[in-house]
């Protein structure tokens, strides 16, 4: 049977993640060892609470840069910082996202332009970035985070759709450019997960309805995810420690499928 993957001596950067799926995956990156930098919009002493817990749980480095990923200036201070803390970035997270509920004909462009920034060209700035020192020390994971999203489409998230789409694309680009080296770059691709915006949908339709939380989320559920319940976290976290191990260059441009069978059903 293979060893666990570790990651001693490997630092990883992880951009949306003081919550969430986020979290998840940076608490699974700490746990095998490596070097973690969170970050977000909010103040330091808001996140230490998260920061402090993971640490205590892992035992490792744990660090927290405050940045806001729309301004290009600010994203290039949070790698450059977070290189300066761990020695170099060995893996990187592209998670952040934002997204904006409209129709197409009213989605107002300021909402439109912050996704371009946050959803893709901040995994494109951020990547170009760490790269050259992946290269130099022999090893680099690079993680977009799309969706099913990036595959199917839905209503009145336009922004949504089209940069997961997108990140795709960038995801294969990368792949080609880093192929028969010890860099890979990959897509992960979850469905649902009960992340806090989709905990707040189910806590309502149970209200709306008089349902218990199993019915709720089999109700949200229905019509996209056909195993009928939510993504955990933990197995989008588990399938990235898996590419970080021997198995990343082999997978290479991977778009990788954590959705329950939704891509499979049409």
């Amino acid at each position: 049977m293979a060893e666990p993957i570790r990651l001693d001596g490997r630092a990883a950067l992880v951009t949306g993640s003081i919550g969430g799926l986020g979290y998840a995956m940076a608490s699974e990156l700490a746990a095998a060892g490596a070097s973690v930098v969170l970050t977000s919009l909010e103040a330091p002493e808001d996140v230490e609470p998260q920061r402090a817990a993971m640490a205590r749980a892992h035992g490792g480095a744990v660090h927290y840069v405050q940045a806001d990923l729309t301004d290009r200036a600010a994203l290039r201070a949070l790698v450059v910082k977070a290189s300066d803390l761990c020695g170099g970035i060995d893996i990187l997270v592209n998670n952040a996202v934002v997204r904006h509920f409209a129709p197409v004909e009213t989605f107002p462009l300021d909402a439109w332009d912050r996704a371009l920034a946050v959803n893709l060209s901040a995994a494109l700035i951020a990547t170009q970035l760490v790269l050259p020192g992946m290269r130099a020390r022999g090893y680099g994971r690079i993680f977009n985070m799309t969706s099913v999203y990036g595959s199917r489409a839905t209503v009145q998230r336009v922004d949504y759709v089209t940069t997961k789409t997108a990140l795709q694309g960038l995801t294969r680009a990368i792949a080609l450019e880093t192929a028969g080296s010890p860099v890979s770059c990959h897509a992960l691709t979850p469905g649902s997960v009960l992340t806090p915006i989709w905990q707040q949908r189910v806590e309502a339709l149970m209200a709306e309805k008089s349902i218990s939380r199993a019915e709720a989320e089999a109700l949200f559920l229905d019509g996209k995810q056909p195993s009928g319940t939510f993504v955990s976290p933990d197995s989008v976290a588990q399938v990235m420690l898996l590419l970080c191990g021997p198995a990343g260059p082999d997978m290479n441009g991977g778009i990788v499928p954590i959705e329950g069978g939704w891509l499979a059903n049409g």
